[in-house]
């Protein structure tokens, strides 16, 4: 939110510093994210001084040059080169000393120094319009009236506009703020509490007299849900044009770009009052009159940017009697809009329902200024008063006269809330012993009534403008705001209660698996779990939980999956040469299988990129693979004493050839490589190696397990390896099954450590080369006892998986 210093000040009983300004605006909770100096003349002609040409003779080395003498106020004369076709001796001009640094419109800043220009030293320059930002024309020197005073800042002559703006932090629910009316209301609330004066903000606001009922409207409000309140009043006569000085320097100075004195005086009114306002050209209306409804679904309207668009049934529309005029609340058509032939206006007022025209606006992608205002709520008791200004306003600045009476259709009115506020609430929230006149002053400064009031409570009414404030603890925050948060003593002392944590164990697992994978060089990520749809195949979409009022078309449903999100993280390092890349995440996915049901997954997801070891003078670098990630993940599930099950997958939606591993038959994790065309998509081109563990069902096996301590054992454990050729198509996972099936609890460990293809074993065969270790903590195993079980491991390898063992 931009706010302007001079046109808050303009507002206040008293004047204050823009610096005090700025504290008092971040202390009531408007928190001033910048303050900058806007100039309507950049540099604000500062060090241009008038002055008078003395003498104007031809430059003795150039045709088209001349040499004059300018008196500036100085003791002597400035020798200044002047290339302008209409320079004269007796001329009064604006002159850039050296020194002074001018800004010509549309080119780079230029500070004047001494410079010799054919020969001759010149001391400055006479200046044209365009050259010091004053216009555009550069035909020749700006010649000013007789009656100029040579020696006179420009600055002090022309009197450049210039003002303090601010750009104001607000929270979401502080549409009362939203305008230099409201902001004026909390300085003033300030002020009364602690300067102890009778503040109160002042707004210009005259009785509009009716001068006749010349132009006859018939306003008809169909959807009182969707406009609970709609105001309006016909003005004849007008003349559209360019709007005054002082309207188009407010609108400039918040960054609005004048457009003409009808158009910029609703644009005033908006950031004014907070209260958006729409002016139709009358004569535009068909049939005279103005109706406020639905239209049907799939209708075509053409709006002020000159689309065409297609209108929701749901969408509220401001009609006549044939035809769409303006989409309420959020934007104009294209037919009924204010143009240089615009004589007569309607001038709509209204209140339309906050999720209508939120809706309406993300559905159009048009989010305007009045669609931001109305889908926080505005003030619904203010659009008649906020009317009457404008219609005055209008008739000072474009002529006319008012030419009906105010329309004003409320039906049903709205009640005001009423919130009980007890002091003991006060006092345990806020921390602060606060008196009860100083509540009741901060209450009424900021426009809340006092129903009743006794010794340990108060009934409050709240403002219409306060649409945010609905319980006990939003009257503390106001009262807490204005007073001050620096004002709540420090206490001596301090009284908690112990929490008693429930799910100590599974943060416990939680943060031990963190600071393992940190151990392994990967740094933990936290992505947003709104995500873009479009990742999603339609088949996924279909159980995918979407967002009914998303803040962008990006980021429209509850992340499906834990991919996508993480690849955009990916991504952004990878563009920035940040390649090699390992990252884990705990996080969630959302479905739903219908309306009411909806689903949450916890999640461990690994992801690794690029080198795991950079090539240094002790050897080469050594790319990520699935091997590596494989080997990650089953330090996880040792440290979670997990003993899983893999099985081999074919097709995933975001995966090429993965793997699975289960516990007790739920699966607990899939691994494998990102599909390229997947990575392509987010224009990654190094291959990524994905872990996505079932979060749940690995923390039930963590939970299970049981810390066992035993010595060391005393005797020695033995070693032996076997090779066997195999088919091809055999995986190492199924030599594990086979020898787990033998039972042989001497075995303590099996390892595959080499695995050879050659066309001497056959075109479709592999061996393997595989480790065993056996130990007794009883005694010392003996050759024979090793033999034994070696031989029922090469028995059942070649009767069950018709392995050849390699002698």
């Amino acid at each position: 939110m931009t706010i302007s210093y001079n046109w808050l000040s303009s507002y206040l009983p008293v004047q204050l510093t823009p610096e005090r300004l700025s504290t008092i605006l971040t202390a009531v909770g408007l928190e001033v994210e910048s303050m900058e100096t806007f100039e309507e003349i950049k540099g604000g002609l500062k060090g241009l001084v008038i002055g008078e040409v003395l003498e104007a003779e031809q430059h003795p080395n150039a045709d088209k040059l001349r040499l004059t003498k300018v008196n500036t106020g100085g003791s002597e004369p400035l020798q200044i080169v002047c290339g302008a076709p209409n320079v004269a001796a007796g001329q009064k001009v604006v002159v850039a000393t050296v020194g002074t640094t001018i800004y010509p419109a549309g080119g780079d800043p230029l500070t004047m120094k001494v410079a010799k220009i054919r020969g001759v030293e010149s001391y400055g320059m006479i200046c044209a319009e365009d050259e010091i930002g004053l216009g555009t024309s550069h035909a020749g020197i700006m010649v000013l009236p007789q009656d100029a005073v040579v020696g006179t800042p420009a600055a002090e002559y022309f009197k450049p506009y210039s003002d303090i703006v601010y750009e104001i932090g607000l929270t979401p629910n502080r549409m009362d703020a939203m305008s230099h009316w409201g902001v004026a209301r909390d300085v003033c609330a300030y002020l009364t509490h602690h300067d102890k004066i009778d503040a109160k903000p002042v707004l210009p606001i005259k009785d509009l007299a009716i001068d006749n009922t010349s132009l006859k409207i018939d306003v008809t409000v169909e959807n009182t849900a969707a406009s609970p309140r709609y105001s309006g009043v016909c003005i004849a006569n007008v003349k559209v044009q360019d709007s005054p000085k002082w309207l188009q320097e407010r609108l400039k100075a918040i960054g609005l770009r004048p457009i003409n004195n009808i158009v910029d005086i609703t644009n005033f009114i908006q950031h004014e009052t907070g209260q958006p306002l729409h002016a139709f050209d009358y004569n535009a209306i068909k049939g005279g009159k103005v109706i406020v409804k639905n239209l049907p679904d799939g209708t075509s309207f053409r709006t002020l940017d000159e689309k065409e668009r297609k209108l929701s049934s749901e969408d509220l529309m401001i009609c006549n009697e044939t035809d769409g005029m303006c989409i309420a609340g959020v934007f104009g058509g294209l037919e009924s809009g204010v143009t240089e032939q615009t004589t007569n206006l309607f001038l709509e007022s209204a209140f339309f329902d906050p999720t209508t025209i939120r809706k309406t606006s993300f559905r159009h992608g048009l989010r305007t200024d009045a669609a931001t205002r109305f889908e926080k709520g505005i003030d619904i008791s203010n659009t008649v008063t906020v009317l009457k200004h404008a219609a005055q306003l209008i008739k000072e600045i474009a002529g006319g006269e008012i030419a009906s009476e105010v329309i004003d259709i409320y039906p049903n009115q709205e009640p005001k809330r009423t919130v009980t506020l007890t002091y003991a609430y006060l006092k345990k929230l806020s921390g602060k012993q606060y008196a009860p006149e100083a509540v009741k002053a901060i209450l009424q400064s900021l426009g809340f009534g006092i129903q009743q009031d006794d010794a340990n409570a108060l009934e409050v009414e709240v403002p219409y403008h306060k649409r945010d404030v609905s319980i006990p603890a939003d009257i503390v925050e106001e009262i807490l705001r204005i007073d001050g948060l620096d004002n709540i003593e420090i206490p001596t002392a301090i009284t908690i209660t112990p929490a008693v944590e429930t799910d100590y164990k599974e943060e416990g697992l939680k943060e031990k698996i963190a600071n393992s994978l940190v151990g392994f060089g990967f740094n933990e990520i936290l992505t947003n779990s709104i995500t873009n749809s479009a990742y999603f195949g339609e088949k996924q979409l279909q159980t995918t939980v979407k967002l009914l009022n998303n803040l962008s078309t990006e980021l429209d449903v509850m992340r499906p999956a834990m991919l996508p999100t993480a690849l955009e993280v990916i991504a952004f390092n990878s563009n920035r040469k940040n390649t090699n890349l390992r990252f884990f995440e705990y996080g969630k996915t959302y479905s739903t299988e219908s309306v009411g049901k909806y689903n949450e997954k916890n999640h461990l997801c690994l992801y690794v990129s690029g080198n795991v070891v950079d090539q240094s003078w002790s050897g080469k670098s050594v790319p990520a693979d699935f091997y590596y990630l494989k080997g990650v993940v089953e330090a996880i599930l040792r440290t979670m004493g997990a003993q899983p099950v893999y099985d081999l997958e074919a097709t995933s939606p975001f995966m090429e050839q993965y793997i699975t591993a289960s516990i007790n038959g739920e699966k607990v994790v899939k691994l494998g490589k990102v599909a390229t065309a997947v990575a392509a998509k987010f224009d990654i081109k190094q291959p990524v190696f994905f872990a996505n563990f079932n979060w749940d069902v690995l923390l039930k096996a963590g939970l299970r397990q049981q810390v066992q301590f035993r010595e060391i054992p005393k005797f020695p454990a033995v070693e032996r390896d076997l090779a066997m050729v195999v088919p091809k198509t055999l995986t190492y996972n199924t030599v594990q099954t086979a020898i787990a099936k033998l039972r042989l609890n001497k075995l303590q460990e099996v390892k595959l450590f080499d695995v050879f293809e050659s066309e001497k074993l056959g075109a479709d065969k592999k061996s393997l080369a595989v480790n065993f270790t056996f130990l007794d903590e009883e005694k010392t195993l003996t050759d024979k006892e090793i033999d034994g079980w070696m031989q029922k491991i090469m028995t059942s390898m070649e009767k069950e998986l018709g392995a050849e063992i390699r002698k």
